[in-house]
Protein backbone atom coordinates (compact mmCIF):
# COMPACT_ATOMS: atom_id res chain seq x y z
CA UNK A 1 0.00 0.00 0.00
CA UNK A 2 1.35 3.32 -1.30
CA UNK A 3 1.29 6.40 1.66
CA UNK A 4 0.99 9.96 1.56
CA UNK A 5 3.02 12.33 2.89
CA UNK A 6 3.95 15.41 1.70
CA UNK A 7 7.43 13.62 0.42
CA UNK A 8 5.87 11.18 -1.18
CA UNK A 9 2.85 12.11 -2.76
CA UNK A 10 0.09 9.61 -4.23
CA UNK A 11 0.26 9.59 -7.87
CA UNK A 12 -3.05 9.41 -9.53
CA UNK A 13 -2.06 6.61 -11.73
CA UNK A 14 -3.46 3.25 -11.48
CA UNK A 15 -4.26 0.19 -13.20
CA UNK A 16 -6.68 1.75 -15.88
CA UNK A 17 -3.73 3.93 -17.48
CA UNK A 18 -1.37 0.52 -18.11
CA UNK A 19 -1.71 -0.95 -21.96
CA UNK A 20 -3.31 -4.23 -22.19
CA UNK A 21 -0.89 -7.34 -22.99
CA UNK A 22 -2.98 -10.05 -24.34
CA UNK A 23 -1.88 -11.70 -27.21
CA UNK A 24 -3.82 -13.31 -30.16
CA UNK A 25 -5.19 -16.63 -29.95
CA UNK A 26 -2.69 -17.39 -33.07
CA UNK A 27 0.39 -16.13 -31.13
CA UNK A 28 -0.36 -17.49 -28.07
CA UNK A 29 2.59 -20.10 -28.52
CA UNK A 30 4.90 -17.84 -29.91
CA UNK A 31 3.92 -15.57 -26.99
CA UNK A 32 4.72 -18.52 -24.30
CA UNK A 33 8.10 -19.22 -25.98
CA UNK A 34 9.26 -15.53 -25.32
CA UNK A 35 8.57 -15.40 -21.81
CA UNK A 36 10.12 -18.18 -20.78
CA UNK A 37 13.30 -17.63 -22.82
CA UNK A 38 13.20 -14.23 -21.72
CA UNK A 39 12.69 -15.35 -17.89
CA UNK A 40 15.32 -17.81 -17.90
CA UNK A 41 17.81 -15.49 -19.07
CA UNK A 42 16.70 -13.06 -16.42
CA UNK A 43 16.93 -15.87 -13.70
CA UNK A 44 21.05 -16.77 -15.01
CA UNK A 45 21.60 -13.16 -15.07
CA UNK A 46 20.55 -12.35 -11.83
CA UNK A 47 22.20 -15.14 -10.24
CA UNK A 48 25.76 -13.59 -11.13
CA UNK A 49 24.79 -10.61 -9.22
CA UNK A 50 26.91 -10.98 -6.59
CA UNK A 51 29.76 -10.32 -8.83
CA UNK A 52 28.49 -6.94 -9.56
CA UNK A 53 30.42 -6.15 -5.66
CA UNK A 54 33.82 -7.16 -6.82
CA UNK A 55 35.95 -3.81 -6.97
CA UNK A 56 37.39 -4.52 -10.54
CA UNK A 57 39.14 -2.13 -12.90
CA UNK A 58 36.51 -0.58 -15.31
CA UNK A 59 33.41 -1.59 -12.55
CA UNK A 60 30.98 1.16 -14.69
CA UNK A 61 31.60 -0.44 -17.78
CA UNK A 62 30.63 -3.80 -16.24
CA UNK A 63 27.11 -2.55 -14.56
CA UNK A 64 26.61 -0.59 -17.78
CA UNK A 65 26.62 -3.78 -19.75
CA UNK A 66 24.90 -5.86 -16.98
CA UNK A 67 21.67 -3.45 -17.30
CA UNK A 68 21.73 -3.54 -20.76
CA UNK A 69 21.86 -7.42 -20.67
CA UNK A 70 19.48 -6.98 -18.18
CA UNK A 71 17.23 -4.83 -20.12
CA UNK A 72 17.55 -7.21 -23.33
CA UNK A 73 16.28 -9.87 -21.25
CA UNK A 74 13.25 -8.08 -20.58
CA UNK A 75 12.06 -7.45 -23.74
CA UNK A 76 13.31 -3.78 -23.43
CA UNK A 77 15.54 -1.97 -26.09
CA UNK A 78 17.33 1.41 -25.37
CA UNK A 79 18.11 4.62 -27.34
CA UNK A 80 20.47 7.58 -25.89
CA UNK A 81 20.28 10.56 -27.38
CA UNK A 82 21.06 14.18 -26.26
CA UNK A 83 24.29 15.86 -25.17
CA UNK A 84 27.62 13.97 -24.22
CA UNK A 85 27.28 12.14 -20.79
CA UNK A 86 30.62 14.48 -19.18
CA UNK A 87 33.02 11.99 -16.98
CA UNK A 88 32.50 14.48 -13.86
CA UNK A 89 32.80 13.51 -10.25
CA UNK A 90 30.07 13.70 -7.82
CA UNK A 91 27.21 14.47 -9.80
CA UNK A 92 23.27 14.22 -8.43
CA UNK A 93 21.04 12.46 -11.84
CA UNK A 94 17.66 12.73 -11.44
CA UNK A 95 14.53 11.94 -13.58
CA UNK A 96 11.22 11.09 -14.18
CA UNK A 97 10.07 7.98 -12.45
CA UNK A 98 7.86 5.06 -14.39
CA UNK A 99 9.26 2.06 -13.25
CA UNK A 100 11.56 0.01 -11.38
CA UNK A 101 12.93 -0.74 -15.22
CA UNK A 102 14.12 2.89 -14.95
CA UNK A 103 17.22 1.59 -13.00
CA UNK A 104 18.70 -0.74 -15.37
CA UNK A 105 17.53 2.09 -17.71
CA UNK A 106 19.62 4.86 -15.89
CA UNK A 107 22.48 1.93 -14.56
CA UNK A 108 22.99 1.59 -18.57
CA UNK A 109 24.14 5.14 -19.00
CA UNK A 110 25.57 6.31 -15.85
CA UNK A 111 25.45 3.66 -13.08
CA UNK A 112 25.65 5.47 -9.48
CA UNK A 113 24.07 4.79 -6.04
CA UNK A 114 20.48 4.72 -6.15
CA UNK A 115 18.09 6.81 -3.68
CA UNK A 116 14.82 4.39 -3.62
CA UNK A 117 12.47 3.36 -1.20
CA UNK A 118 13.55 0.92 1.84
CA UNK A 119 11.00 -1.61 0.81
CA UNK A 120 12.91 -2.21 -2.28
CA UNK A 121 15.54 -4.04 -0.26
CA UNK A 122 13.01 -6.53 0.78
CA UNK A 123 12.30 -7.35 -2.86
CA UNK A 124 12.98 -10.45 -4.75
CA UNK A 125 15.82 -10.86 -6.75
CA UNK A 126 16.37 -6.97 -7.39
CA UNK A 127 16.87 -6.60 -3.20
CA UNK A 128 19.61 -8.57 -3.71
CA UNK A 129 20.96 -6.05 -6.44
CA UNK A 130 19.65 -2.90 -4.33
CA UNK A 131 21.87 -3.95 -1.18
CA UNK A 132 24.70 -4.60 -3.64
CA UNK A 133 24.53 -1.24 -5.56
CA UNK A 134 24.31 0.16 -1.95
CA UNK A 135 20.74 1.83 -2.63
CA UNK A 136 20.87 4.99 -0.48
CA UNK A 137 16.90 4.27 1.51
CA UNK A 138 13.72 6.18 2.11
CA UNK A 139 12.04 4.97 4.89
CA UNK A 140 7.95 5.90 3.87
CA UNK A 141 7.10 5.68 7.31
CA UNK A 142 9.77 7.81 8.72
CA UNK A 143 10.33 11.20 7.01
CA UNK A 144 11.93 12.87 9.77
CA UNK A 145 14.96 10.99 9.03
CA UNK A 146 15.08 12.52 5.36
CA UNK A 147 17.67 15.33 6.52
CA UNK A 148 20.05 12.59 7.08
CA UNK A 149 19.07 10.63 3.73
CA UNK A 150 20.20 14.24 2.05
CA UNK A 151 23.31 14.63 4.15
CA UNK A 152 24.28 11.49 2.91
CA UNK A 153 23.45 11.89 -0.40
CA UNK A 154 25.63 15.11 0.21
CA UNK A 155 28.25 12.96 1.68
CA UNK A 156 28.56 10.61 -1.55
CA UNK A 157 28.56 13.77 -3.96
CA UNK A 158 31.47 15.29 -2.31
CA UNK A 159 33.24 12.14 -2.11
CA UNK A 160 33.09 12.13 -6.25
CA UNK A 161 30.10 9.23 -6.25
CA UNK A 162 27.72 9.27 -8.92
CA UNK A 163 24.20 9.48 -6.99
CA UNK A 164 20.21 8.74 -8.61
CA UNK A 165 17.21 10.43 -7.52
CA UNK A 166 14.11 10.39 -8.34
CA UNK A 167 12.59 13.52 -7.73
CA UNK A 168 8.94 12.74 -8.10
CA UNK A 169 8.73 10.66 -4.94
CA UNK A 170 6.80 7.76 -6.54
CA UNK A 171 6.30 6.38 -9.94
CA UNK A 172 3.69 7.91 -12.52
CA UNK A 173 2.22 6.05 -16.26
CA UNK A 174 4.62 8.61 -18.15
CA UNK A 175 1.30 9.89 -19.59
CA UNK A 176 1.02 12.02 -16.39
CA UNK A 177 3.83 12.89 -14.35
CA UNK A 178 4.37 14.87 -10.46
CA UNK A 179 6.30 17.79 -9.27
CA UNK A 180 9.60 17.43 -8.89
CA UNK A 181 10.13 17.67 -4.90
CA UNK A 182 13.29 20.08 -4.33
CA UNK A 183 14.93 18.10 -1.26
CA UNK A 184 17.01 16.02 -3.14
CA UNK A 185 18.49 19.15 -4.14
CA UNK A 186 19.62 20.18 -1.34
CA UNK A 187 21.75 17.78 -1.29
CA UNK A 188 23.88 18.68 -4.63
CA UNK A 189 23.55 22.65 -2.95
CA UNK A 190 25.25 21.64 0.33
CA UNK A 191 27.61 19.71 -1.90
CA UNK A 192 27.95 22.39 -4.43
CA UNK A 193 27.80 19.82 -7.39
CA UNK A 194 26.03 20.10 -10.77
CA UNK A 195 23.02 17.53 -11.52
CA UNK A 196 22.35 15.59 -14.58
CA UNK A 197 19.23 15.84 -15.59
CA UNK A 198 17.72 12.46 -18.16
CA UNK A 199 14.41 12.56 -19.25
CA UNK A 200 13.27 8.83 -20.27
CA UNK A 201 10.12 7.77 -22.16
CA UNK A 202 8.72 4.23 -22.63
CA UNK A 203 7.49 3.58 -26.35
CA UNK A 204 6.08 0.95 -28.48
CA UNK A 205 7.58 -0.47 -32.16
CA UNK A 206 5.87 1.79 -33.91
CA UNK A 207 6.87 4.53 -31.84
CA UNK A 208 4.12 5.12 -30.01
CA UNK A 209 4.66 6.33 -26.19
CA UNK A 210 3.40 3.14 -24.36
CA UNK A 211 2.58 2.30 -20.08
CA UNK A 212 3.91 -1.70 -20.79
CA UNK A 213 7.22 -0.59 -18.35
CA UNK A 214 4.73 1.50 -15.76
CA UNK A 215 4.33 0.14 -12.09
CA UNK A 216 1.87 2.24 -10.51
CA UNK A 217 -1.27 1.88 -8.29
CA UNK A 218 -1.58 -0.98 -6.51
CA UNK A 219 0.77 -3.15 -9.03
CA UNK A 220 2.52 -6.10 -7.62
CA UNK A 221 6.43 -6.80 -8.73
CA UNK A 222 5.70 -10.51 -10.17
CA UNK A 223 2.68 -8.98 -12.25
CA UNK A 224 4.84 -5.75 -13.59
CA UNK A 225 7.64 -8.14 -14.83
CA UNK A 226 5.09 -10.92 -16.44
CA UNK A 227 3.47 -8.02 -18.54
CA UNK A 228 7.00 -6.11 -19.55
CA UNK A 229 8.17 -9.92 -20.94
CA UNK A 230 5.06 -10.88 -22.47
CA UNK A 231 5.27 -7.81 -24.56
CA UNK A 232 6.56 -7.71 -28.05
CA UNK A 233 9.30 -4.91 -27.39
CA UNK A 234 9.57 -2.11 -25.62
CA UNK A 235 12.02 0.74 -26.12
CA UNK A 236 12.94 2.88 -23.52
CA UNK A 237 14.69 6.47 -24.45
CA UNK A 238 16.88 8.39 -22.72
CA UNK A 239 17.53 11.81 -23.43
CA UNK A 240 20.85 13.37 -22.48
CA UNK A 241 19.77 17.01 -20.95
CA UNK A 242 22.56 19.93 -20.25
CA UNK A 243 24.11 19.72 -17.00
CA UNK A 244 22.87 22.47 -14.39
CA UNK A 245 24.86 24.23 -11.81
CA UNK A 246 23.29 23.88 -8.20
CA UNK A 247 23.45 27.37 -7.49
CA UNK A 248 22.14 28.34 -4.06
CA UNK A 249 18.81 27.93 -4.41
CA UNK A 250 17.08 24.54 -4.14
CA UNK A 251 13.53 25.07 -5.57
CA UNK A 252 14.99 27.15 -8.43
CA UNK A 253 17.19 24.09 -9.36
CA UNK A 254 14.88 21.52 -9.24
CA UNK A 255 12.10 23.58 -11.12
CA UNK A 256 15.30 24.09 -13.84
CA UNK A 257 15.74 20.29 -13.43
CA UNK A 258 12.03 19.33 -13.69
CA UNK A 259 11.61 21.58 -16.85
CA UNK A 260 14.76 19.59 -18.85
CA UNK A 261 13.62 15.93 -18.24
CA UNK A 262 9.95 17.33 -19.50
CA UNK A 263 11.68 19.06 -22.54
CA UNK A 264 10.95 22.68 -21.97
CA UNK A 265 13.70 24.27 -23.20
CA UNK A 266 12.54 27.93 -22.66
CA UNK A 267 12.19 27.11 -18.83
CA UNK A 268 15.19 25.07 -18.28
CA UNK A 269 17.60 27.48 -20.35
CA UNK A 270 16.84 30.04 -17.20
CA UNK A 271 19.51 28.72 -14.69
CA UNK A 272 23.03 28.38 -14.98
CA UNK A 273 23.78 24.87 -17.06
CA UNK A 274 26.54 23.76 -18.84
CA UNK A 275 25.81 23.32 -22.55
CA UNK A 276 27.78 20.46 -24.49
Amino acid sequence: MRIDSPWLPRATCDASCVMATEAPAGQRVVVAWRVAIRATFAFLLLSVVPLLAIPVPGRSHVQRSYCRLMLRCLGVRITVSGGPIRNLEGVLVVSGHVSWVDIFAIGSVLPGRFVAKSEMITWPGLGILARLMKVIPIDRDDLRRLPDVVAAIAGRLRAGQTVVAFPEGTTWCGLAYGQFRPAMFQAAVDAGRPVQPLRLSYHRRDGQTSTIAAYVGEDSLLASIRRLITAQRTIVAVHVESLQLPGADRRDLAARCESAVRGDPTRSAQGPALVA
